[in-house]
């Protein structure tokens, strides 16, 4: 029997979890969390709504982590939620705790799962997941670009009076606000961006999508994103369970790709069931290897931190 894992029943995994339920994804979803009840209601929530949404695979909550045991795919969204004013950076002490905890059940329940980290700052948390496991670095995958594209996407269509779904998009470099955008490889239906939209208008788009996060926290006051983050999550399993070798823009472990090393951050690659496939390492212009690399230098100083801790 197929099964899915979510670690974290708050919004981003609850709302997770239920679209992998309605795209039938799995034939069991297992959603763990700490909080006694939560996991468990919000499960049974889900399973009786689906004779109406039309799935009949089965969600269930625990507070066990042995229940994980043979899932495929283990997502991990568990962590403090960021506040107003709060960088990514603060959550890291208190997450890298939490993903510790993770992994160790994780590495003894199910050690063949391929695991998706959903937990922020995204790029520190996922190298740090997969040094705690010692899983084969194409079995730790961070979700990254596609949240940060796919608001991109939304931004320019909404600019452009166009469906989003017309539009096709590359980035690059840390989640949030150190995102390296690559207009020249953003298309609408196949035209190039840059035909069809001002410099100015590019860029004041570009700044939307590295901040849009905080643009969210700022209007919930109490909370992050969390419809967004959960069907951007759900693509990457969609492409892992359907061996769809989407071409997803990841924070994936570099080995020498762009010039570094021992570096979680985000790049273009092939997401198929063995998990990342392949990373495309693009022909960057100089200013977007400038741009790129400052990213990545943040996230290499903020691993050794983490390391420091």
């Amino acid at each position: 029997m197929s099964k899915i894992s979510i670690i974290g029943a708050g919004h981003v995994g609850a709302t997770t979890a239920f679209i992998t339920a309605q795209k039938c994804l799995a034939e069991e979803i297992v959603l763990v969390d700490i909080v006694e009840g939560l996991p468990q209601g919000k499960g049974l929530d889900m399973f009786e709504s689906g004779p109406v949404q039309g799935f009949s695979g089965r969600v269930r909550g625990t507070n066990d982590y042995e229940d994980i045991a043979g899932s495929s795919i283990v997502v991990m969204t568990a962590g403090i939620a960021r506040k107003p004013g709060m960088s990514r950076e603060d959550l890291l002490r208190t997450n890298a705790s939490i993903v510790a905890n993770a992994a160790s059940h994780i590495k003894e329940s199910c050690k063949d799962a391929i695991v998706i980290v959903v937990t922020n700052p995204l790029d520190m948390m996922t190298f740090h997941m997969w040094k705690q496991l010692g899983f084969p670095t194409e079995r730790v995958v961070g979700q990254a670009g596609c949240l940060d594209t796919a608001r991109y996407r939304t931004f320019i269509g909404e600019k452009l009076g166009v469906s989003s779904k017309d539009v096709s998009a590359i980035l690059m470099g840390g989640h949030g606000d150190t995102m390296v955008p690559l207009p020249r490889y953003t298309t609408v239906a196949g035209i190039p961006l840059t035909d069809l939209m001002s410099t100015e208008d590019i860029e004041a788009i570009v700044k939307r999508a590295r901040t849009g996060g905080g643009e969210i926290v700022s209007l919930l006051k109490t909370g992050s994103a969390y419809y967004a983050p959960a069907a951007a999550t759900v693509e990457m399993v969609e492409s892992i369970v359907m061996n769809q070798k989407r071409v997803l823009c990841c924070s994936c472990l570099l080995q020498g790709e762009f010039g570094w090393n021992d570096l979680y951050i985000g790049v273009p690659c092939i997401l198929g069931k063995k998990g990342v496939e392949k990373i495309i390492e693009l022909k960057l212009t100089p200013e977007e290897k400038a741009l790129f690399d400052e990213s990545a230098g943040k996230y290499k100083t903020g691993i050794e931190e983490m390391l420091a801790l």
